[in-house]
């Protein structure tokens, strides 16, 4: 709430950094309806594999993650869960299925933040439900060291807190404060400030961000995975954030580093939406054109699971066939044998096929 209060005084600078953020997204928004409405049977692909990373990166990125060859049959299927981390896998995907199918009329409230903390929390005896004690965030250190990042607002003053944030967000939107992208970042600052759940907080924050962006006219976390584009850059995430909390309390901080920080995981979404996109020549062609690019994306000689993890919603064989592909046109070359071997890549690779 102390970010979006700053903003209620009328901020009258805004970084040169921000403008031009919000002016190549102001662009990418006007053409995103190029992609998303002219050819929708192509976009379904992206749309898959966007859910299926957005669901193990958010988690992963909170230490929750499950056997690789899980994923697809959690994701997709409905096979017995066999452990609270499938649980909440599994939960994170109903959420992202209930956002996308019902955003238009999914208020965001108390009751839509309650809801999904209670789809992605599992069996646990709080799921749903507000911290019970006043709680900080702790960062360790390799050699064991841990220090003290945050304090979050007290567990008794943080239901008052959160509706509190809620209506300065409906306000700011209405009397235009200030972009409504920038509202959006700083409700989002707000959030993981007051951190209203004893666990499941950074989750919550990012599907609130995906709800947000719908609203706001959006669309590209449904094909692009934010969620893993924040995972990409967990270190400058969790730097921002910890910059930009430092006199929250007071109301003293400075919210642009993390403002800035969201804008720019969102410009990376929308290039992402029109490099992927534009490869795509049918939507039959649509996973092969995912995994040529995570192989041009590799940096250095990769492995087969590499490229599992790069398109977990890829099945196996299709990467296989893809590699051969590749191998007899001579643009990769296998350095070994088994599922652990090196492959490099010899030339460039035509992502249009």
């Amino acid at each position: 709430m102390k970010t979006l209060e700053q903003f209620a005084q009328k901020i009258e600078v805004v970084p040169a950094a921000t403008s031009w953020y919000l002016a190549d997204l102001g662009e990418a928004r006007g053409r995103q309806d190029l992609f998303t409405r002219r050819s929708p049977e192509k976009m379904k692909a992206l749309l898959e594999h966007a859910l299926v990373e957005s669901t193990v990166s958010s988690n992963r990125i909170e230490g929750v993650s499950v056997e690789e060859r899980r994923i697809r049959t959690l994701v997709f299927g409905h096979p017995h869960l066999q452990s609270r981390a499938e649980e909440e896998i599994r939960g994170y995907r109903d959420a992202l299925n209930l956002i996308h199918s019902k955003r238009q009329n999914l208020a965001v409230s108390e009751e839509t933040i309650l809801r999904l903390h209670a789809m992605i929390s599992g069996q646990i005896w709080d799921a749903g439900h507000y911290k019970a004690k006043d709680s900080e965030i702790i960062q360790t250190y390799p050699n064991g060291r841990t220090r003290v990042r945050f304090r979050t607002v007290k567990a008794s003053e943080t239901p008052a807190a959160l509706r509190r944030t809620l209506s300065l967000w409906d306000e700011c939107l209405k009397e235009r404060w200030v972009h409504p992208l920038v509202a959006l970042a700083a409700f989002n600052l707000d959030f993981l400030c007051i951190h209203p759940f004893r666990d499941g907080n950074g989750r919550v924050s990012r599907l609130l961000l995906l709800l947000q962006l719908y609203h706001l006219g959006y669309e590209v976390g449904r094909y692009i995975s934010v969620e893993r584009l924040i995972e990409d850059n967990k270190e400058r995430y969790y730097e921002t954030l910890e910059e930009s909390s430092k006199g929250w309390h007071v109301g003293r901080h400075d919210p642009w580093l993390y403002v800035n920080f969201i804008l720019y995981i969102l410009r990376l979404a929308y290039r992402e939406l029109e490099d992927r996109a534009g490869q795509i020549k049918t939507a039959r062609g649509a996973k092969t054109q995912l995994v040529l690019a995570a192989v041009e994306g590799f940096a250095g000689d990769f492995t087969t699971r590499d490229l599992h993890e790069a398109c977990p919603s890829v099945s196996r064989e299709m990467i296989r066939r893809v590699l051969r592909q590749l191998s007899r046109s001579a643009k990769v070359r296998c350095m070994g044998r088994g599922p652990g071997a090196l492959w490099r890549k010899e030339g460039t690779i035509s992502k249009r096929g």
